[in-house]
């Protein structure tokens, strides 16, 4: 068993990392092997729209043909069982970085036919986790939680299934002092953060269980 996860923010230690490591120890429970990638580490870019992989008959047909670091990536999850995702919210959006290596990764499977076919061979599960700064009620108010279904829509079309869990409220800064957010009350956000952060860590570690148990 093989799950892979991307870390789709710039920081390698605040809380969508380390939601993914509790991801991952939670499929390591369960036997799994994992690896973890940090997509602000990899040099590529978002789709170029060169169409190879639609090409009838050309040789990179179902695959991405652009050769930079994500070619050898998308080699690994041809052969995983489970893939995670993580990514901050901004501006009610993915990071960049996410957004690019979802049109990548997605397009070169998607086939344009009217049983919306899939050209990845197997069936894996996905899964994403969403950090924000921002309350529940605000992502819901910006409509984030409505922008990511279209994505998880074709996930599933693409590899079989998807879930989705958001982690709201975190905490954005170590040093409040030190940035203009009057906005936020530092001394709520850290007593939220004591208390619900390591609630999330738990949540995200059975995900990480429950992505290769079911698989199992």
């Amino acid at each position: 068993m093989k799950l892979l996860a991307f870390n789709g923010s710039p920081r390698k230690k605040w809380n969508t990392a380390q939601l993914l490591n509790q991801a991952l120890k939670g499929a390591e429970s369960e036997g799994a092997k994992t690896r973890l990638y940090h997509l602000y580490d990899l040099d590529f870019k978002g789709c170029v729209s060169c169409f190879a992989c639609k090409r009838a008959g050309g040789k990179s047909y179902g695959h991405c043909a652009v050769k930079d670091d994500l070619k050898p990536v998308f080699e690994k999850i041809e052969s995983a069982d489970a893939i995670l995702i993580g990514s901050p919210i901004y501006l009610g959006m993915t990071t960049g970085v996410t957004r690019c290596f979802l049109e990548r990764l997605i397009y070169q499977y998607l086939v344009y036919d009217v049983e919306r076919s899939s050209l990845f061979k197997k069936k894996i599960k996905t899964a994403f986790i969403y950090t924000a700064g921002a309350t529940e009620e605000m992502i819901q108010e910006m409509g984030f939680d409505r922008n990511v279904k279209g994505t998880e829509m074709t996930m599933e079309r693409i590899f079989g299934s998807c879930e989705s869990f958001f982690v709201t409220d975190t905490l954005q800064f170590d040093d409040y002092s030190k940035y203009v957010a009057p906005r936020f009350d530092p001394e709520a956000k850290k007593e939220r953060h004591k208390k619900q952060f390591p609630l999330d860590c738990k949540k995200a570690y059975h995900l990480g269980a429950r992505l290769v148990r079911q698989k199992k």
